[in-house]
């Protein structure tokens, strides 16, 4: 899990049960993509939450769910996803 620590303290990741988020302050939680079948039975990972593309399609959801996450730790210096505000 990679923790992105911004000046002030404020912590954003995308959310693991790595470790417990809760140790590290008052979590703030929200959904930042939306992994769905389309009608062919093929799998997208829309990011538009967080201002991203629609990935895939994609023949299973473990790899839509692989490219999300990829597409998320590549981005996830610019976005405020899973922040956690460490006093």
């Amino acid at each position: 899990m990679e923790l992105i620590i911004k000046p002030g303290g404020r912590i954003t990741a995308a959310y693991s049960e790595e470790i417990d988020v809760r140790e590290l302050g008052p979590p703030s939680i929200r959904r930042v993509s939306h992994v769905e079948p389309n009608e062919q039975g093929e799998w997208t990972a829309d990011l538009a939450p967080v201002g991203g593309p629609c990935l895939g399609p994609f023949s299973t959801r473990s790899e839509a769910l692989n490219a999300e996450q990829e597409w998320l730790s590549a981005q996830l210096d610019n976005l405020q996803i899973g922040e956690v505000n460490h006093v």
